[in-house]
């Protein structure tokens, strides 16, 4: 909401009255008609801003002040072009002022005139007129125009290739192509401004161009790119820097405006491997040397016979070529060091773009890219350059023939197991599992089994990652991982603590005199205990499922639960086991999913204590118990001891009583023989001795000492439990009603000690009384306690061995107006 202030202004601006602004108006043009614009100029500028955009249709200035205020377009101070655009983007031109994409229009270009230009393109058209306007500026090539014209003509025409490709014709692509070949391979090697060498008698004469030098300090021996230095830079060095900007860019969206012409482009191909070859053969230097320099060397003369998009192509490379060696120099500042790693990434996902136009390419990339990797590989701060290699392997390494697995070693093992804390490459690696989700299924056979490593992230900083994992969790669940990464998953928080001690113990003394020490940091140090911490932080799937001493561990981590990023971690971890329960219903049979009806029996007494988290983790228990056993109600009997040895623990009523509810409820409605011919009666007499020993224990003495009373949803599913197991049990019926009937009579006596509450204890006898008429015709209780199919899915609308289906058509004809 706007301050009051705020709001004041605003209502003023909108009610101002058309003589007022006339006023207003024309004062502000005779500001703008003196020589020096000052605090008043701005201070009127600001409120016509306010005004135009305030009200919600679009005003129109008088043809003198609108002149004036395009005017500012070309001053020196970037406060009143930025003024100046604003203005004008909230305004019509005047009539018959309309906008002319020509040469006056936009000059001197700058970032606010670009903006300009762009707000008022209305159509297709005039942005295609625009892109053909800038482009003719470029081909001019006038010296004597404004130094940063052509700086601000690619920005303009790269965000006209972002938003609308199409405005764009097959002749723009070929001249920008064109332009951009010059820019990249042929802009000077000498610094711009012409450097003084010093002395006495320094003069104009004396002055000799100096070359351009390398990170290094070295002279530059080849052509310019964007890491070559110097004291100052012309206007073509500049437009090379400004190229390789956009080279990635053009290179992944110029075809959204190319004609296609495959045949011609297969041509062109051939025409490329053969001149190569034929330069390669008849260069001694190249296959002596075999340095980049020398590659570059020979090939140039042959890509001058190549058309605009291969020549393009193939000066992309060169320039990508020549980058990463200039990358091996040593540079003398941190920030040139930084830039180097930001060219890297940079070229080789330009190399990507290249070799995925032209696959005869690759086999002349590959050499560079392994070499660049077993340099870089054993220096983890190079990590997000590694990723674009990884992607480059990724894309072409099954048709080089490449052995990938080291690069997948380092990915998918040393960067979450080491840089787990590292953000941006979290946020990189991440992106890179996403984009390539299909590919890395098919081909890496390590990402699958990678999940505890890659976990790290979502454990150490689970905000910022959890969207990532929504999508990556399913790839994940395999038949073959399922069980572990139901563990990995509950352990989470577990995890988390432990990458936050492993963080701390390399940061904080093994002793502190004086000071309150971590029992779980001494615990993590500890060589008898290190086991448990080390189990966590594995970095592969296969060592075992979870940790035999899992209770221990807790207990070590039982002052960590507090902790906000052990805490926010236990926030995520119930989307995420609804995300792993809905796929592996799809993967996993009958075998398997009994596996995880029984880790989820155990793991619900195996849990750190986190606030909240144990009921949100019971909460899906129950709700997935469900489902695995609507699906495959066979599951019921298949894991009938561990279901009926979880619900005869009395203590479980006071615990998990959500959880225990559902047990209770699926042991009572799948325990049949309707759902598993393997139902015997003994299972069924077993199963209700067991439901009727706790139903009797927790209603005939006060709850435990510490404990709250048990609630009513868990009393009458172990009611509603035993009366549908007597129904299929007919020797069973007695003893239900004899325990109903003595309910009914124990509660007329005022309130028990097992429940606290007078309407709780009202509705419970109301259902025994219920379930107590039924069994009292066993043939209606079995029908209504357990319907068949047909009842529970009536079709008969659609039966058409059934006479429902013509009296519905009758009775709709009676219902509809003749």
């Amino acid at each position: 909401m706007y301050a009051h202030s705020s709001e004041s202004l605003i209502k003023q601006a909108r009610e101002i009255q058309e003589s007022e602004l006339q006023k207003f108006q024309s004062r502000l043009g005779k500001l703008l008609h003196g020589r020096e614009l000052g605090h008043e100029a701005v201070d009127s500028l600001q409120r016509l801003h306010l005004i135009l955009s305030a009200t919600k249709y679009t005003r129109t200035l008088p043809p003198e002040l609108h002149k004036r205020v395009k005017a500012l377009l070309s001053s020196p101070a970037e406060q009143f072009q930025v003024l100046g655009s604003a203005v004008l983007r909230e305004t019509l031109p005047p009539a018959g002022q309309e906008v002319n994409y020509n040469q006056e229009n936009f000059l001197p270009l700058n970032s606010h005139a670009a903006a300009l230009l762009l707000s008022q393109a209305g159509s297709r058209a005039d942005l295609s007129s625009l892109c053909a306007q800038l482009l003719r500026s470029l081909e001019s090539r006038q010296p004597e125009g404004p130094a940063n014209s052509l700086m601000h003509t690619l920005p303009i025409l790269n965000a006209v290739l972002t938003h609308s490709p199409e405005c764009l014709t097959e002749d723009h692509v070929t001249l920008l192509s064109k332009r951009l070949v010059d820019w990249l391979r042929y802009a000077s090697i000498t610094q711009g401004g012409g450097a003084p060498s010093g002395g006495f008698f320094t003069g104009p004469r004396s002055r000799q161009p100096i070359p351009t030098a390398e990170l290094d300090g070295t002279v530059s021996g080849d052509f310019f790119t964007v890491l070559c230095v110097g004291q100052g830079f012309t206007e073509d060095q500049w437009m090379n820097v400004y190229s390789f900007s956009m080279l990635r860019h053009w290179l992944l969206t110029y075809h959204s405006v190319s004609n296609g012409n495959n045949a011609a482009d297969t041509a062109n191909r051939l025409q490329l491997s053969l001149s190569l070859s034929h330069s390669f053969s008849n260069d001694d230097r190249s296959e002596v040397d075999g340095s980049v320099v020398s590659m570059v060397s020979a090939t140039s003369s042959s890509s001058r016979l190549l058309p605009p998009k291969e020549r393009l192509r193939e000066k992309a490379f060169q320039y990508c070529q020549r980058l990463i060696e200039q990358s091996d120099r040593k540079a003398h500042k941190k920030a040139d060091t930084d830039l180097q790693k930001a060219c890297l990434v940079e070229a080789v996902c330009i190399l990507d773009c290249v070799c995925g136009e032209d696959a005869s390419l690759v086999y002349r990339t590959f050499p560079c890219i392994k070499a660049l990797f077993g340099r870089l590989s054993s220096d983890l701060s190079f990590a997000r350059v590694l990723l674009p290699i990884a992607q480059f392997y990724l894309n072409h390494g099954e048709m080089a023939a490449v052995d990938c697995e080291c690069v997948w070693k380092l990915v998918f093992g040393r960067f979450p197991a080491e840089l787990f804390n590292n953000q941006f490459l979290a946020h990189e690696l991440l992106r890179f599992l996403r984009l390539n989700l299909e590919s890395l299924q098919l081909r890496v056979p390590q990402y699958s089994h990678s999940f505890p490593n890659l976990l790290k992230f979502l454990a150490w900083d689970s905000p910022a990652v959890v969207d990532d994992f929504v999508d990556l969790l399913p790839s994940l669940v395999t038949a073959g991982t399922a069980v572990e990464l139901l563990h990995t998953l509950l352990d989470l928080p577990c995890l988390s603590a432990t990458l936050v001690l492993q963080v701390r113990s390399t940061c904080l003394p093994i002793s502190e005199p004086g000071g309150r020490g971590l029992l779980s940091l001494d615990a993590f140090r500890s060589q008898s205990l290190r086991g448990l911490f080390l189990f966590l932080l594995r970095g592969e799937a296969g060592s075992g499922d979870t940790i035999d001493r899992l209770s221990t561990l807790h207990e070590l981590l039982a002052e960590t639960a507090d902790w906000p990023r052990v805490v926010q971690c236990a926030q995520t971890v119930p989307v995420l086991l609804h995300i792993f329960f809905n796929t592996v219903v799809a993967v996993a049979d009958e075998k398997l999913l009994a596996h995880l009806v029984q880790v989820m029996l155990e793991r619900s007494s195996l849990l750190l204590n986190v606030p909240k988290y144990k009921n949100e983790i019971y909460r899906v228990f129950s709700c997935h118990l469900l489902r695995l056993c609507k699906l495959h109600p066979s599951l019921v009997v298949d894991e009938s001891h561990e279901l009926l040895e979880f619900a005869g623990a009395t203590a479980k009523v006071y615990s998990k009583e959500e959880i225990y509810t559902h047990v209770v409820w699926v042991l009572g409605e799948y325990l049949s023989v309707s759902c598993d011919s393997r139902c015997s009666v003994s299972l069924i007499t077993s199963c209700f001795e067991t439901l009727e020993a706790v139903l009797f224990e927790i209603t005939s003495s006060a709850p435990p000492p510490g404990a709250d009373c048990p609630v009513p949803r868990v009393v009458t599913s172990l009611m509603s439990a035993l009366a549908k197991l007597a129904s299929r049990s007919h020797d069973l019926i007695p003893r239900v009603s004899l325990f109903l009937s003595k309910l009914r009579t124990v509660t007329r006596g005022g309130s028990v000690a097992w429940c606290s509450d007078e309407e709780d204890l009202v509705a419970i006898v109301t259902r025994g009384e219920e379930l107590w008429s039924l069994l009292k015709a066993p043939g209606v209780a079995q029908s209504v306690l357990t319907p068949p199919p047909l009842v529970t899915t009536p079709q008969w609308h659609r039966d058409t061995n059934v006479a429902m289906p013509l009296r519905l058509r009758a009775l709709t004809n009676l219902t509809h107006a003749q």
